[in-house]
């Protein structure tokens, strides 16, 4: 999991200070107006390190580059592998499982509704 799609970067475009809420919230799939209210919440309830990691993570953290996902589709997907990798590949190897049932379905009525196109396929054989 190296590639630049799953690491995190604070995000400038959609932040309001320096973009880490708005970097947590891409990278975890929550929306960014719970991570905000979570880390005022914890600031008041005497966790007086937040604003200072906050502040730490702004300087330090990358910025998001702007190519990173072409759709929302493609976001979706990133922040499903960075939660749960394992899910993930279990859910496109279903995937490709359903697209080459639906292949061999879409092959065997052809074949069967062709019979010269079966003949000849078993000729082949």
């Amino acid at each position: 999991m190296n590639s630049e799609r799953t690491r995190f970067y604070r995000d400038k475009i959609n932040g309001k200070i320096m973009g880490v809420c708005a970097g947590i919230a891409d990278y975890t799939g929550v929306d960014v107006l719970w991570v905000r209210l979570g880390a005022i919440a914890l600031t008041f309830m005497g966790m007086g390190f937040i604003p200072l990691a906050y502040l730490a993570v702004g300087i330090f953290a990358a910025k998001k580059p702007q190519h990173l996902y072409t759709d929302r589709l493609e976001q979706k997907f990133w922040q499903g592998v960075r939660q749960s990798p394992t899910r993930t590949a279990r859910e496109v190897r279903a995937r490709f499982r359903d697209i080459d049932r639906r292949l061999a379905e879409v092959e065997s009525f052809y074949v069967s509704s062709n019979p010269r196109l079966s003949a000849e396929i078993e000729r082949l054989r």
